[in-house]
């Protein structure tokens, strides 16, 4: 089994997601035989946002224009990270709730590996997603509660997350969440408390 790891949370080692995210892969880690985990933490390492010149390396006849030799640096970086998803069998994401949405560098990434031709292609009928095979875990952290709530409506994140990771062809995204974490400080562990109690059922269902 290859592991992918991602971290998107600003708050260091005092973030929820991080912890969960690094406890579901020492979990998977003492369940199953791992060949190999990848970890990149997009806060520290960032990934530059998505602009023309980027989005033109993911063009099949993008060979025949001329780019920068730093604009060609990130197309490389492009298929490294498109390649890095594609090899993983478990991708474990860390991310929290930002404004109804997820963190803008957990954005930068996502940006990057949805590259038509790689995973996902156009067809007369519509998009198919060519990922298959594959589990996506999000630690998932909001500050209020959303899920099955009114506020639900205002869920940018996990949907958003879904729908994504769903368009690629991933039909498999699990999640273990933590809310009300600005709730207090007795709701808050209570929630903690929940979200990690979550994890074997998750590890559980990977067999």
């Amino acid at each position: 089994m290859k592991i992918l790891h991602i971290d998107s949370s600003i708050a260091g080692e005092d973030s929820i997601s991080r912890q969960l995210s690094q406890e579901i892969v020492r979990s998977i880690r003492e369940a199953f035989w791992v060949e190999k985990v990848s970890y990149r933490d997009l806060i520290k390492d960032e990934i530059q946002q998505m602009n023309w010149d980027i989005a033109m390396g993911f063009r099949p006849d993008s060979g025949d224009i001329f780019f920068s030799e730093n604009v060609t640096k990130e197309h490389q970086f492009s298929d490294m990270l498109v390649n890095e998803f594609l090899a993983s069998d478990v991708v474990v994401i860390g991310a929290p709730m930002y404004n109804f949405s997820v963190a803008s560098q957990l954005k930068s990434w996502l940006d990057r590996i949805a590259q038509p031709g790689k995973t996902f292609r156009y067809t007369e009928h519509g998009p198919i997603g060519l990922v298959k095979d594959k589990t996506v875990i999000i630690a998932s952290c909001r500050g209020g509660f959303y899920k099955d709530l009114p506020l639900e409506d205002m869920d940018f994140q996990e949907r958003y997350l879904e729908s994504f990771f769903n368009f690629l062809g991933v039909k498999s995204v699990q999640y273990i969440r933590a809310e009300g974490m600005s709730r207090g400080a007795e709701i808050r562990q209570d929630q903690i408390d929940s979200a990690f109690s979550q994890i074997p059922l998750i590890i559980e269902n990977l067999n």
